[in-house]
């Protein structure tokens, strides 16, 4: 496993746990940290931030008790379980692969720069049921993930689906796994994911998984992207279909081979503010499959960086939420200063 500009801190105290026929090998249990009530506190911008389907804004596992966990039987059990409730994670913990059930009004949150799991994904969702074409009334929602490494993944890092809503995936370091690091699908919307480092993968973040999928996807698959390093990751900077508006400001796209936001199957981006270096195809709406819609305004291009590929109608963002985006010239900088983990407070 490789921690790629954080440093590795593994206690070299390791014990083996057995559950569902398998060996688990993770860290010796640490003191238990506690979450401050100011980092609890922190709320999302964007999609995540509205009122909609019942919820509130986005909570997670505000109001309920603080769970510690540092190995893999423990995590599962914690992420699974009925909420509110805060799931602590502290150091890197081997899953089994596999992707694991997260539940409603939960936050899972590591502890310091090098807390994480490696093995397995989260899944955000109930199981797929095509037959569904709106949102169900246990749809999971009001999930928070914040400041974990993610590593070696058997499937997804990340996975959002069934109409799941109301999701933060904020300060988040992922590298290195099997399929999408952040993939969100099958009619989930009021989601936020800002500020994570991703990196050292070629399929990137998916947002929408078929072309064929508008029974579920037309009307929802509404998220926001905001203050993410997009760095030396090919492709799915998100590949993005049907969502409108999809909202991509104050990226940091770096060395990206094949295309920063990919939009197709009539989806609607609009980007805005986010700085792009040494991206071969910055922006496009004709990327494989029917083409979508872009907006672009007040970017910032350098280096070896193409032409955007833009056109069609967007809906603003603006008319849903509130936001100050920061100037596109100062972006490179605040977030290679804060995407990833570390820099929570924790």
């Amino acid at each position: 496993m490789k921690l790629r500009t954080k440093a590795a801190a593994v206690s070299a105290a390791a014990v083996t746990v057995l559950g569902t026929g398998l060996a688990v090998t993770q860290s010796a249990p640490a003191a238990a940290h506690t979450v401050p009530p100011s980092v609890l506190a922190e709320t999302p911008t964007g999609f995540a931030s509205m009122s909609a389907l019942g919820q509130d804004g986005t909570t997670g596992g505000a109001g309920g008790p603080q769970i510690p966990v540092s190995d893999a039987a423990s995590f599962i059990e914690a992420i699974a379980a009925d909420g509110p409730r805060t799931v602590v994670v502290e150091g890197m913990i081997t899953l089994p692969a596999g992707m694991y059930d997260v539940s409603s009004d939960t936050t899972i949150v590591g502890v310091g720069a090098d807390s994480g799991i490696s093995g397995g994904g989260l899944n955000v969702g109930l199981p797929v049921d095509e037959s569904v074409t709106s949102p169900p009334p246990d749809a999971v929602h009001n999930v928070i993930i914040r400041n974990l490494n993610f590593r070696d993944a058997s499937d997804d890092s990340i996975n959002v689906q069934m109409f799941s809503h109301h999701v933060w995936i904020d300060h988040n370091d992922l590298a290195e796994g099997y399929d999408g690091l952040i993939d969100i699908k099958r009619g989930s919307s009021y989601i936020t994911v800002s500020w994570n480092h991703t990196h050292d993968h070629a399929k990137n973040m998916l947002l929408g998984h078929d072309d064929d999928n508008a029974a579920q996807d037309v009307g929802h698959l509404n998220v926001t992207y905001h203050h993410n390093w997009y760095d030396q990751t090919p492709q799915r900077n998100p590949r993005v279909r049907f969502g409108n508006p999809v909202h991509v400001f104050n990226n940091y796209f770096f060395d990206n081979s094949d295309t920063g936001p990919a939009c197709q199957a009539d989806s609607g981006c609009w980007i805005e503010s986010n700085f792009f270096e040494d991206v071969e195809e910055p922006m496009t709406t004709d990327y494989s499959g029917p083409s979508g819609n872009i907006v672009e305004r007040n970017n910032h291009f350098e280096g070896e960086t193409g032409e955007p590929v833009v056109g069609g109608e967007v809906r603003d963002p603006g008319a849903f939420y509130s936001y100050t985006p920061d100037p596109a010239a100062d972006v490179k900088a605040l977030v290679t200063a804060g995407a990833g983990t570390g820099t929570i407070g924790l």
